[in-house]
């Protein structure tokens, strides 16, 4: 299948501003074609879809391509099936799960993504892209239909990952909450993304771009690195049994 997808940990890098460190990774993703990029801003709580829209429209336009919001679309199924590409912001990934359910949009992006059409989500647009959120680092501010998501890639991915604990905090770390659903979820694992780095996915392999290696947790407590350049085949992190959790990873 000619699946062309861009999963970034973040939409910021350290002290970078607002996609500022993303250029080249959306290059390999959009080729420097002309393309009708249509933004999905569900995932925004605390601010309006025109603000979200007003922050990531001029970074996709310097690189050379013109991006305009779903939110202003009479019949946003339409507009998902003549999007020349998509991409879905960050937020709150169980608000934009539940935004998804409710347009109707999970089943068209999954379709139109199949078909070849361009992905790319950061934060909880990465979360989405997975079988399920269930590895979000989110509070659930409101309860989606179902917590399966688009079912893009057939394994789970946690996001904005840090390692190990500030001095004086007492809360699981996150290497202690992947743990906790590893071990419930056992064989599963869990590809972790840094910020800053991005899995870029062409057909049945990915690849990890970024400074930043990923990681992929295993559920007998063990880890191992994916650095920069890593090429590996999607069936190589395992996600959930088919008809499990989450939707059928098509092929």
């Amino acid at each position: 299948m000619n699946r062309r997808i861009l999963l970034m940990s973040s939409s910021r890098k350290d002290t970078l501003g607002y996609l500022e460190h993303a250029g080249q990774q959306l290059h390999a993703l959009l080729r420097n074609e002309p393309r009708k990029v249509v933004f999905v801003p569900f995932a925004g709580v605390t601010f309006s879809f025109d603000t979200y829209e007003g922050m990531v429209k001029p970074v996709f336009e310097r690189l050379g391509y013109a991006l305009e919001s779903i939110h202003h679309a009479d019949d946003p199924l339409r507009a998902i099936e003549q999007a020349d590409a998509i991409a879905v912001g960050g937020g709150n990934t169980f608000a934009l799960l539940d935004r998804l359910y409710r347009a109707g949009l999970v089943d068209a992006i999954r379709a139109k993504v199949a078909e070849g059409t361009p992905y790319v989500g950061w934060s909880a647009g990465c979360n989405v892209a997975c079988p399920t959120i269930r590895t979000t680092n989110d509070m659930p501010i409101v309860q989606p239909p179902s917590l399966s998501a688009m079912g893009l890639v057939p394994f789970q991915i946690n996001p904005h990952f840090v390692s190990g604990k500030p001095v004086g905090y007492n809360g699981e770390s996150r290497e202690e909450r992947l743990a906790e659903f590893l071990h419930i979820n056992a064989p599963e694992q869990v590809l972790a993304l840094p910020e800053g780095t991005a899995l870029h996915v062409t057909g049945e392999r990915a690849t990890v771009l970024g400074e930043r290696p990923a990681l992929v947790f295993e559920s007998d407590g063990s880890t191992r690195s994916l650095p920069e350049g890593t090429t590996f085949d999607l069936d190589q992190v395992r996600g959930p049994a088919a008809g499990a959790n989450g939707p059928a990873f098509a092929r």
